[in-house]
């Protein structure tokens, strides 16, 4: 028999025993990764290897013998049967796959550019890539402008202070407000002492600098 030529985009789904014996497979682009499947042929040998050994169970030792020696056949020429499929599959393949001359990848139809002759990935359309470096420079300047206008909130925010993110009396989560989302706790973690302007803690008695009476 010639030697069969094939790539590896291909999945074999033959089953060589039973009722459901026959040959199929399934080529993928491998670009994209669609998928394309031969049409599912019986191989009606094993098939009826496969009703026999049914109805052995019916019929008794006689139908389980006859069984084993069509299943037998079927095994002995199963070999030659898939090769034949397999070179029916690939030339079937062909009509809807393409081999890249640059990358030798098989692609669809949709991967394929037919005005080089060559796979997207090796000669991608023009007006695509324009239009993809457009949106990509588009939102690298939006990005770069919502840098900037956040660099410009950021100018407004309190850094010196620090912020109770957790209630001391109830213990909820207060992601840095001024009172408690939960029970309404005052929660400014410090305020100055009025006669040094020391910052001190909410709940300081006393300056720690002064020692000015806070309450």
């Amino acid at each position: 028999m010639a030697e069969i030529s094939f790539s590896n985009n291909y999945t074999d789904m033959c089953h060589s025993h039973g009722v459901e014996a026959g040959f199929q497979f399934e080529f993928y682009c491998e670009r994209c990764s669609d998928r394309w499947r031969t049409e599912f042929v019986p191989y009606r040998k094993a098939q009826a290897s496969g009703w026999l050994s049914r109805a052995a169970g019916l019929l008794g030792g006689h139908a389980h013998n006859v069984g084993r020696a069509i299943d037998g056949l079927a095994d002995a020429g199963w070999g030659n049967a898939k090769d034949e499929a397999f070179k029916e599959a690939i030339e079937q393949a062909k009509r809807h796959f393409h081999r890249c001359a640059k990358c030798f990848q098989y692609v669809c139809d949709q991967c394929w550019n037919s005005t080089k002759g060559l796979c997207l990935n090796c000669a991608p359309v023009v007006e695509i890539e324009i239009e993809a470096a457009r949106a990509r420079a588009e939102a690298s300047a939006a990005v770069e402008r919502a840098d900037e206008a956040g660099s410009r909130r950021g100018q407004s925010h309190n850094v010196d202070t620090d912020a109770q993110l957790v209630c001391p009396k109830c213990r909820a989560q207060t992601r840095g407000a001024k009172f408690c989302p939960q029970c309404g706790h005052k929660l400014a973690t410090k305020i100055k002492c009025p006669q040094c302007d020391t910052e001190l803690s909410l709940e300081a008695k006393f300056c720690t600098e002064c020692g000015h009476r806070m309450r």
